[in-house]
């Protein structure tokens, strides 16, 4: 891709973010479950469209200045499948008392409501569209609205793809091939907002 490309693609990234002062980086981790190579063949415990949310993880950036201003994270009590899998312990590294503790997704996302007043006119951005699905998925179970409703979504996977001319990686591999440092745990919630935000200040910078 040429150079002329590259500037292209950023400035039509800069005029979509154009209308709003903060974008929200976020990432979600939820219930899941995966047949290890040396168990033998099992029904899965959690089924895709049956995934809950167990985590969200939120990084405000101010979009004038490229600054990080602030951060929203909460567990969240999943109720379809609330017991979580030895493969959704070990990959998330989120604990059976994390989500037992937690309230609801509907409890959650009257939270998140009360939060993003401080931060109006806002769109929001995930490494990929699997978080745009789930949270689409949640308001499905729950009936009532998605906890980022009526804010505009934005795949940043796709962003960088279209800069750095190559196959979209999985996160932890684009923020090391960057050159930025790794946040915190790889598949929990908040540190992965962390980085997707580190990736995204690089590129808009």
């Amino acid at each position: 891709m040429s150079i002329e490309a590259k500037l292209l693609h950023l400035q039509a990234i800069h005029n979509l973010l154009a209308p709003y002062r903060y974008l929200y980086c976020v990432d979600l981790e939820a219930t899941c479950d995966e047949v290890g190579e040396s168990e033998s063949p099992r029904p899965l415990a959690v089924v895709a469209d049956q995934m809950e949310t167990i985590e969200i993880g939120l990084v405000v950036i101010d979009l004038e200045t490229l600054e990080i201003v602030d951060e929203f994270q909460r567990f969240v009590r999943p109720l379809i499948n609330p017991t979580l899998t030895d493969f959704c312990l070990k990959l998330t590294s989120i604990e059976q008392a994390d989500v037992d503790g937690a309230r609801t997704c509907q409890e959650v996302g009257e939270e998140l409501r009360m939060f993003s007043v401080r931060y109006p006119n806002a769109a929001w951005a995930s490494w990929g569209d699997y978080d745009a699905r789930q949270l689409e998925r949640d308001a499905g179970f729950t009936g009532c609205p998605s906890m980022l409703e009526g804010l505009p979504h934005f795949n940043a996977r796709k962003w960088h793809a279209g800069l750095y001319d190559n196959q979209p990686k999985g996160l932890k591999q684009t923020v090391e091939s960057m050159g930025l440092n790794w946040k915190g745990t790889y598949h929990r919630g908040i540190d992965d907002a962390r980085n997707v935000a580190s990736i995204v200040k690089e590129m808009l910078g």
